[in-house]
């Protein structure tokens, strides 16, 4: 049984490293949005791309978000937007 505890230790660590850096969340304010293009830039200049059927929370400029995202060939797609409450 000790036999087993060491390796499963290791691959659950590899595991859950690997997860946890799969998305990241940057929070920011909204520079500027353009719902035809599924497109949301912060104020620092990073333009992310909404995912398909994306559901506008009532996002605004000037609003402060969180934004979930991924980078995949260079681009980053948001997989989800929250409207931040001060």
């Amino acid at each position: 049984m000790r036999a087993y505890m060491l390796p499963a230790a290791i691959i659950l660590s590899i595991g859950a490293g690997s997860l946890a850096m799969a998305a990241t969340t940057t929070d920011g304010v909204i520079k500027s949005l353009d719902m035809k293009t599924n497109t949301i830039t912060l104020a620092d200049g990073t333009a992310y791309t909404l995912p398909k059927g994306f559901k506008d929370p009532g996002l605004k400029v000037g609003e402060k978000v969180a934004v979930v995202w991924d980078l995949k060939g260079g681009v980053y797609e948001a997989t989800a937007v929250s409207i931040v409450k001060s």
